[in-house]
C-alpha cells in the first residue's frame, strides 16, 4: 500500500510523469514517506547533503541565514516540487533550511541511490540537468532584477513571479494560495519590511493589488507587469 501511495506521488512530479512503470519502479523502492508539522525542519543550513525530497502535501520555506541571524527566503515550495536543487554528483552540504510553513507529507530519497539511477537512466538524468538549469536561470534572473532594479519594481517583479509560483489563476486576478506577510516579502528579496508596506499600499491604491478575507493577495498579473515596462 506504502509504494503505491509513494508511486501516486512521485508521478504527480514533473520530473517523473513520462516514466514507463518499469522506470519509476526502482525509484518507488528507494523512497521513503515522511510527516512533518508546521515549523519542523527537513534539514538545517550546513548539514551534509544526503537526502533530496519531494513534496507530496503542504508547503515548505527554503530559507538562508547569516551570522547575525537575519533571513533571506529563497522560495516557498509546494506539492509536485523538489528540493534542493543543488549537491548532486559531489559531497557537500545543505545550502539553507528547509523549514515546514504547514504540515507537510514529503517524500525522502537518498541523492546517493538517486545518483546511481540518474546515471542507469540517461533520459531522466537530462531531465534532472533541465530542471537545474532552470533553477540557475531563475536565481540568475534574480540577480540581475537585484542589480539592475530599484526596490518598487524588485517588489513588483517579486510579487509577479509568486503568481507563477504560489498563484492561481482566477477569472480577472491571481490568488496567492500561500499567505505571505510583508516581512516575507521583504526576506524574500533582502529589503525591509517598511519599503515593503509602502509599496504594497502604493499597488492598493493603484488597484493592482488586494487581499480577501483570509488575507491571501489577490493579483491583476497584467496591469502590474505594466509598472516594470
Amino acid at each position: 500500500m506504502n509504494a503505491l501511495i509513494i508511486k501516486k506521488h512521485l508521478q504527480a512530479v514533473s520530473l517523473f510523469k513520462e516514466l514507463s512503470e518499469a522506470e519509476l519502479g526502482p525509484i518507488v523502492g528507494i523512497s521513503q514517506i515522511r510527516t512533518y508539522q508546521a515549523g519542523a525542519f527537513a534539514f538545517m543550513q550546513g548539514e551534509p547533503l544526503d537526502r533530496v525530497f519531494f513534496i507530496c502535501s503542504g508547503k515548505v520555506k527554503i530559507h538562508k541565514s547569516d551570522l547575525s541571524g537575519k533571513e533571506q527566503i529563497v522560495s516557498v515550495l509546494e506539492a509536485g516540487d523538489m528540493f534542493p536543487h543543488a549537491g548532486f554528483f559531489r559531497n557537500g552540504n545543505f545550502p539553507a533550511h528547509a523549514e515546514m510553513l504547514t504540515a507537510a507529507e514529503l517524500i525522502v530519497i537518498s541523492v546517493q541511490k538517486f545518483e546511481e539511477i540518474l546515471l542507469e537512466n540517461p533520459a531522466l538524468c537530462i531531465k534532472m540537468f533541465r530542471v537545474l538549469g532552470e533553477k540557475v536561470l531563475e536565481l540568475q534572473s534574480r540577480l540581475e532584477e537585484k542589480i539592475l532594479r530599484n526596490t518598487y519594481e524588485q517588489i513588483v517583479m517579486l510579487l509577479l513571479r509568486l503568481t507563477q509560483t504560489n498563484g492561481i489563476k482566477m477569472q480577472e486576478h491571481y490568488r496567492l494560495n500561500s499567505q505571505f506577510t510583508n516581512q516575507e516579502l521583504a526576506n524574500m528579496i533582502g529589503t525591509t519590511r517598511e519599503t515593503v508596506n509602502r509599496t504594497v499600499n502604493q499597488l492598493r491604491k493603484k488597484g493592482l493589488i488586494k487581499q480577501d478575507e483570509s488575507g491571501y493577495f489577490l493579483i491583476d498579473g497584467d496591469e502590474l507587469a505594466k509598472e516594470i515596462l
